[in-house]
């Protein structure tokens, strides 16, 4: 299975944003992760359109996360950016070519199809049990306590390396 490279720049924008104590502009979220902004951009919006997110207008408008960490799961990240088709579709093989296996004889899902199903289902629980907040704590686990914070205080214009365009 592939994921697109949204899938992994909006699970970071989300563990970000819950640093972040005002909203962050969607170039300031660009220029974080050295993307370009209009990338970005379309990232922030798949995830608006889920429901994961919200965008809030004006001079110190920005993204904010719509409901607590905990509550938001991989699989709800995968979802916005990817959609939510499964990665196999059976195209029903054997039912065709010289010694195709007739419709009626076919009342059940093949073995490949059953096996992918399976592994689709089992990837899906495995993003569904995973949330932000497991990311979050991860993160602290991994880089220290400091580091959300330093990201969120930069993210809210604080010290940092300069931005330009990030607005």
């Amino acid at each position: 299975m592939k994921l697109s490279g949204g899938v992994e720049w909006a699970l970071h924008c989300c563990v970000v944003l819950t640093a972040a104590t005002a909203p962050v502009p969607a170039g300031r979220l660009a220029a974080l992760h050295d993307v370009s902004p209009s990338y970005m951009a379309k990232q922030m919006q798949a995830l608006s359109r889920a429901g994961l997110v919200r965008s809030i207008q004006g001079k110190t408008g920005g993204y904010v996360l719509t409901k607590p960490a905990s509550e938001i799961t991989l699989l709800d990240v995968v979802q916005a950016v990817d959609g939510a088709s499964p990665a196999f579709v059976c195209t029903e093989i054997r039912q065709r070519g010289p010694l195709a296996t007739p419709p009626e004889l076919c009342t059940k899902q093949c073995p490949v199809a059953r096996a992918m199903g399976a592994a689709d289902a089992a990837w899906r629980a495995s993003l569904s049990a995973t949330t932000i907040a497991d990311l979050v704590t991860s993160v602290q686990g991994d880089s220290g306590p400091d580091a959300l914070p330093t990201v969120g205080a930069w993210l809210n214009g604080g010290p940092g390396p300069s931005v330009a365009d990030a607005g």
